[in-house]
């Protein structure tokens, strides 16, 4: 399948990868249900969390543990809302959305109380909000 991205241009995704997000999208954008995550060699360890339905919505998102290795969070929550119980909870991974600031040099945060959590078996995704965590949403990536 082939979608539009401003970023990269036109690309090939296999529609197997296609993540959904049922439970009502990203925070600000509740009405695009529908992403891929792009691991580009070129711009690791950060990924691209890219809209199938819009070219112009692209996140970029990374592992938390990479930058935060003692980071964790209770995932119960999302696990029941998605009727996740019964997974494999193996199959579930964390990314932390990423921001970067317009400043000379750009300053690199990850939002820690809003993971976004995916399901690797069954292309399900959340995103959670945190509300009591000892962690920002502004957590530097870069110390």
């Amino acid at each position: 399948m082939k979608i539009k991205t401003r970023r990269f241009g036109e690309i090939e995704i296999n529609e197997q990868k296609i993540i959904s997000m049922p439970s009502g999208g990203m925070l600000g954008f509740r009405a695009h249900k529908r992403y891929v995550l792009l691991d580009r060699e070129e711009t690791r360890p950060f990924c691209w969390y890219q809209s199938v339905d819009d070219p112009d919505l692209a996140m970029i998102v990374i592992d938390p543990l990479l930058f935060q290795p003692d980071y964790s969070v209770d995932l119960q929550p999302a696990i029941r809302e998605m009727e996740w119980e019964d997974m494999d909870k193996s199959n579930l991974v964390l990314y932390a959305v990423v921001n970067i600031s317009d400043d000379e040099p750009p300053d690199i945060t990850a939002n820690l109380i809003g993971p976004v959590v995916i399901n690797t078996k069954t292309c399900e995704a959340i995103q959670m909000v945190i509300s009591d965590s000892p962690y920002s949403h502004q957590e530097k990536v870069l110390r």
